[in-house]
């Protein structure tokens, strides 16, 4: 195990001379940059954190605690941050026994948990999604920056879209960073952490799924770091909207069902048009994609339904959040869909998910008198926590997100499939 050696500040803080309670939060720093093997801290240079921990679930009686004693030692956010999406949302379809759960049994503590997040440093009451980065959000870091953040769909969109240097850090450990203002120097925050040690080729006939491509690199490469190449030719080589909403979802997936924490793709992403094949290391291995590929994968995705012939009883759309323009392109298909096979509402209860401040955006516009006619329903609920609920966990739930897929009883289909079925009723 390697020694940290700090710098004469961070040395001072650990000895206590900010208190003992800082004392305790670096010394959980050193020694969890230690077991990765950093010989030092580097300062969190970004204006903001990320919190993945949003919800007050019942059981998590040791983080209140650890909350109460570092607001009473003054302990706070040297930033301000953004925190995932709370875990309910009384728009969503529950049954009274799901609701009494949620309420009695799970998320009591959620008040008084979003009190000591708004006393810890939260940006606004707005600031609960795991898509922190969009803009109209405010949490968008620039190239370069060492962040402290957690939410694996974040960071990894941090590190590859933007460029930005962040672990796959754990839940309070990213609140700690923020804290002292430094993160231990180890894997996605040095240069040679940042190397790629996959090579994937995206040999399709069209366009791949985001969430099956991601799916596929990231069961594939586990928590390294791949170089794609042959996806520019389906989203380009400019990070617009639509391929900033395509490598969101994309790279959910890699972060969910392997571990990546960075992908570089050839053309488009910041460090692989500025350095190229450069970040290519030695010895790299080699991962061909075709289309018969993403279908093997989906095929193996199992089917933990009680019933796998059931009629789905409730869908999610947007894990992670959707942004503004997937809102705007939804309503459309759905719309259509509807006009095509002769329905006024969809016919399986739908739910979009999208943080706070894009639903704001979005129900000022006509769109969102648009949408609600369809009959979808439009949350800043985390889906995940929502089927986290054992009796919710028990429905036939359908989405096209393969990390709600990954973490709870969901049963993906693809975009075109889920059309089928909220706006036809089958597949």
């Amino acid at each position: 195990m390697a020694t940290m050696q700090l710098t004469p500040e961070q040395q001072s803080i650990l000895d206590g001379a900010k208190g003992e309670t800082l004392a305790k939060v670096m010394k959980t720093l050193v020694m969890y940059g230690e077991a990765f093997g950093a010989t030092k801290m580097v300062p969190v240079t970004s204006e903001k954190g990320h919190l993945v921990t949003s919800f007050g679930l019942k059981a998590m009686g040791a983080v209140y605690e650890l909350m109460d004693q570092l607001i009473e030692a003054g302990a706070v956010s040297g930033q301000q941050f953004s925190v995932d999406p709370k875990p309910m949302d009384p728009n969503v379809p529950a049954s009274f026994l799901e609701k009494f759960v949620f309420n009695k049994f799970m998320y009591t503590r959620q008040n008084s948990y979003d009190e000591q997040l708004r006393k810890m440093g939260l940006l606004n009451d707005d600031a609960y999604t795991c898509a922190c980065y969009l803009e109209e959000v405010g949490n968008v870091p620039k190239k370069g920056e060492v962040l402290s953040w957690a939410e694996s769909s974040a960071v990894v969109f941090a590190n590859s879209v933007y460029g930005a240097r962040c672990s796959r850090n754990s839940g309070i450990i990213e609140l700690f960073g923020s804290i002292v203002g430094y993160v231990p120097y180890f894997g996605l925050v040095t240069d040679e952490g940042r190397k790629a040690t996959w090579i994937v080729e995206i040999k399709t006939e069209k366009m791949p799924e985001a969430q099956v491509l991601g799916s596929a690199i990231g069961m594939k490469v586990l928590d390294a770091v791949p170089y794609i190449k042959g996806l520019d030719q389906w989203i380009g080589t400019e990070l617009n909207g639509t391929a900033k909403a395509y490598l969101k979802d994309f790279g959910a997936a890699t972060a969910s069902n392997g571990a990546v924490g960075l992908y570089h793709v050839e053309n488009l992403t910041p460090e692989a048009v500025e350095q190229g094949e450069s970040l290519i290391a030695e010895g790299a291995q080699t991962y061909v994609i075709d289309d018969a590929e993403l279908q093997r994968v989906m095929d193996n995705y199992p089917v933990i339904w009680k019933d796998p012939d059931a009629t789905p009883k409730l869908c999610f759309i947007g894990c992670p959040h959707l942004t503004y323009d997937q809102l705007v392109d939804w309503t459309e298909k759905v719309e259509a869909g509807l006009k095509e096979s002769g329905r006024s509402k969809v016919a399986i209860p739908t739910v979009f998910t999208t943080p706070p401040a894009v639903k704001e955006k979005f129900e000022k516009t006509p769109y969102a008198d648009r949408l609600k006619a369809t009959g979808v329903i439009l949350s800043y609920i985390c889906p995940l926590m929502y089927m986290n609920n054992p009796l919710a966990g028990k429905k036939p739930v359908i989405t096209n997100s393969n990390k709600l897929r990954t973490y709870t009883s969901a049963r993906y289909y693809t975009n075109a499939e889920i059309l089928n079925y909220i706006t036809k009723g089958e597949k």
